[in-house]
Formats: C-alpha cells, sequence, structure tokens
C-alpha cells in the first residue's frame, strides 16, 4: 500500500537514495532540502521536490500548505538533514552552534510541530542522529557542536513519544555509525566506511514504514563501525 513521506536532506548521500527506493517501492515523496535539483533531475512522478530550509518560518508553511492541498495526512517524517562543523571546540564560534543547532535540533522540532497536525494513529516520525550523540559511546575532537546536537535530537524523540502516545505517533530514532558519504568526509577526512549510502537507504526505508509497530521512544544504535 502506498505510504506518503517526507524525507528531509534529499541533495545527497543518504536522503537521496531513500527518495530513490521509497519512489521506486511506490510510496508518494515530498523531498525537502536546499537544493532540490538532484531530485527534480529523478524525474520520478511520484516525488514533489521543494527547495527548503528548515530554519525558515516562510518554507515550513509551504510544507504545511502542500501536505493541506496535495496529501491531506502524512504517514512518515523521515529527518534526514544534518549541519556538520568541524572545528576544534576552543575555535567554535557562537555563530557555529547555532548553525548546526539551526538544522540538526530547532530544524527538526520546527518541522515536527508543521506536520504532527496531518498525522493520524499509525504514523511514524524517524529522526536520523548519530552513534556520536549516544551516551557513552565512543567521541571524535572537532564534533563537540555535531555530536552534542545529534544528542539533543534523542531526547527530544523521546519525549514526544511520551506526549503523543495516546494519538498513537509513534517517535524514534536511528543512531548511525560510519557510513560513506560526503558528511562522513567532512568529519572524518579520508576514512572508508564499511558500508554505502544506498545499503543505509533501505535499511531507514524499511524501518520507517515498519518499525512503529514495534517501537516507540526508542533509540537504536545501527553502527557496524564508529571510526
Amino acid at each position: 500500500m502506498s505510504k506518503r513521506i517526507i524525507v528531509t536532506g534529499t541533495s545527497r548521500g543518504i536522503g537521496i537514495e531513500l527518495v530513490k527506493q521509497l519512489a521506486e517501492q511506490g510510496h508518494q515523496v515530498l523531498a525537502l532540502s536546499r537544493n532540490e535539483k538532484p531530485c527534480i533531475d529523478l524525474k520520478l512522478n511520484n516525488v514533489t521536490a521543494l527547495s527548503f530550509d528548515l530554519s525558515s518560518e516562510e518554507d515550513l508553511s509551504k510544507v504545511a500548505t502542500f501536505i493541506e492541498k496535495e496529501w491531506q495526512t502524512v504517514d512518515a517524517l523521515i529527518h534526514n538533514a544534518g549541519a556538520l562543523v568541524n572545528k576544534p571546540f576552543e575555535k567554535l564560534s557562537a555563530a557555529d552552534f547555532q548553525r548546526v543547532y539551526e538544522v540538526n535540533v530547532f530544524g527538526v522540532a520546527q518541522l515536527t510541530q508543521a506536520v504532527l497536525p496531518f498525522m493520524n494513529a499509525g504514523s511514524h516520525v524517524l529522526t536520523i542522529s548519530s552513534m556520536g550523540g549516544v551516551q557513552g559511546s565512543a567521541k571524535f575532537p572537532g564534533l563537540a557542536a555535531y555530536s552534542s546536537s545529534k544528542g539533543a535530537v534523542i531526547t527530544l524523540s523521546e519525549l514526544l513519544a511520551e506526549e503523543y502516545k495516546e494519538q498513537g505517533i509513534a517517535f524514534n530514532v536511528l543512531a548511525l555509525g560510519a557510513v560513506q558519504t560526503e558528511m562522513l568526509e567532512e568529519a572524518f577526512p579520508g576514512y572508508q566506511a564499511p558500508l554505502q549510502p544506498d545499503e543505509m537507504a533501505a535499511y531507514i526505508a524499511n524501518f520507517a514504514l515498519t518499525a512503529h509497530k514495534f517501537y516507540n521512544g526508542k533509540v537504536l544504535q545501527v553502527s557496524a563501525s564508529t571510526p
């Protein structure tokens, strides 16, 4: 059965693979990214690509308007977009922290607020976090802003799972280890990951469509390796 799924961060890496795989499975996909061209270039009938900035109120209302006019309901929201700054802690500015948190935390919260009115019992909000955001996991220098933001969305998802459980809307988090993406290259230049974006996208797509029956308020560590 065809589902209506929103994916963020769809211009590259895992995000664009998610769009391709979900569309090939026959689902309707709303692809949100600052650069919408890669998804438009896919020329898939069941994909709508919108230029979208997570920190823009105007863009958030654009998404709500689209859902209202075209879909009415949303079955799954996949928060895949992420911002990363790799700098020694003493060189991180307030603006660096702001930029990372704006996408990885505030953007996740605001887009969730915009989409929730269109979600019914049985729908799923899935946030892609990182092993770096998991308490007790290996931590790496230079990623203070990024990893702390990824820890914040884990707690946010746990809270929302509790707040919306009576409505039957599930909130879960996948904390990813190393996947060979452009973002991994920014964090760990030269490192070769054991997984490719299409492999991880297949796992995430299946989880987004099925896991709300089994999990709510959970953080699953999806990690063959952390560098």
